[in-house]
């Protein structure tokens, strides 16, 4: 409901004025007329409510939101009874928030997804589009048990991703900064002694040099030049849609990296597209809803232009075929659930069969980094060593005792 402020005159002719909630100012006059007054006029007061987004709202707090409503409405509790107890019992202060504004569209004419959809920040087009289905249909308890089931998923997978990345980036920086460390402060100690020798320094020797001499009189690009490499990437990627599509190719054609990710992608969407598809919404529909969860342009775009084929009439698996994406193993899948009626079983069993093997794939690339970045950062150290040392020796091997 919104919250007026009115002018109205009752039967004798006396001005009253003062503040009512009301759906929309006919709601208004019809309150109005029943306390025995005449509308004059009225101003809409800003809601409470109406700058709440609920962002910074994590995702267990909203799986243990979906629990607790989808047990009240599975006890035959009414929506906004339900909602009312859950406002009074969550503790995040920006969750509770969503629910009360919730509650205020829902006695304002809205249903419940209508209600959901204006917290973009909150519930995903994904998360809106189930439970339109659910209450269309008349299964939101299922529905919402699916839902449920989705973001233990996404939680799971949104680990799996952490964990692919982390510690290579971590052990990266620490590579960066070792190195920058030696190249400022140790080597040319080391060097202004090999100077004082006098003798011919070897080509690495030289070379380490060179570096040193870099690094300490541009140090502010060395340390500066990543950052902003990266603060432009990230601009780039978001005003720039060409560049944008570049980049997330690049990213699926990494090596090591490239197939796991693609993995997690086929893995959101195949899940994504199943849940979707059980609860009653359409082949086209679920199509485009995934297109804004695969987390990748060119996965959205071939997604796209999937959906224009079926959309011609073209076969769910020839159509996911033709975008050269979806391993061969997805499309014979589909293509066997398409062809028996069973697409939901052959949907789940892809996000299945990949979800294990993204885990698995995740533990195999981690054990491959390892010792990758342990080689790279010995390599750095002998080649230090070995400038350090090399002239060193030869100078010693050159006294005569």
């Amino acid at each position: 409901m919104e919250a007026y402020r009115y002018k109205a005159i009752n039967a004798q002719g006396r001005v009253s004025q003062g503040r009512v909630d009301a759906v929309n100012p006919a709601d208004l006059e019809t309150r109005l007329a029943r306390m025995g007054l005449d509308l004059v006029n009225y101003r809409e007061l800003p809601s409470r409510n109406r700058n709440v987004t609920g962002r910074g709202i994590e995702r267990i707090d909203l799986i243990t939101f979906c629990f607790h409503l989808e047990q009240l409405v599975r006890a035959g509790v009414p929506i906004l009874e339900g909602l009312s107890d859950l406002r009074d019992t969550v503790d995040n202060r920006r969750l509770r928030e969503v629910t009360a504004a919730m509650i205020e569209g829902i006695e304002g004419g809205k249903n419940l997804s209508q209600a959901m959809a204006d917290f973009p920040f909150v519930f995903s087009p994904v998360f809106v589009s189930l439970i339109r289905a659910g209450e269309e249909s008349g299964q939101l308890t299922r529905v919402l048990a699916k839902v449920i089931e989705n973001l233990k998923w996404q939680d799971e997978q949104a680990a799996y991703t952490k964990q692919l990345l982390t510690y290579p980036v971590i052990v990266t920086v620490f590579i960066f900064l070792a190195l920058f460390f030696l190249m400022m402060f140790v080597v040319p100690k080391l060097v202004s002694f090999l100077a004082t020798m006098g003798q011919t320094l070897p080509l690495q020797t030289r070379a380490l040099i060179a570096t040193s001499k870099f690094f300490t009189q541009y140090w502010y690009l060395v340390l500066f030049l990543p950052l902003a490499t990266t603060v432009g990437g990230v601009l780039a990627f978001k005003t720039h849609p060409r560049f944008a599509d570049w980049f997330d190719e690049l990213c699926l054609n990494l090596p090591l990296v490239g197939p796991v990710l693609k993995k997690l992608i086929v893995t959101r969407v195949c899940n994504v597209f199943s849940i979707m598809y059980s609860s009653g919404i359409t082949v086209l529909e679920c199509v485009r809803t995934t297109e804004n969860v695969a987390g990748n342009r060119a996965v959205a775009n071939a997604m796209r232009e999937a959906g224009r084929m079926i959309a011609d009439g073209g076969g769910i698996s020839r159509s996911f075929a033709a975008t050269g994406l979806f391993p061969p193993l997805v499309i014979r899948m589909l293509r066997v659930g398409e062809n028996t009626g069973a697409l939901e079983n052959a949907l789940d069993n892809v996000s299945y069969f990949y979800t294990r093997d993204v885990a698995e794939s995740v533990q195999r690339l981690q054990a491959m980094i390892m010792p990758i970045i342990t080689i790279l950062l010995g390599a750095v150290l002998f080649w230090i060593i070995a400038a350090i040392l090399g002239p060193l020796y030869d100078s010693f091997t050159k006294i005569n005792f």
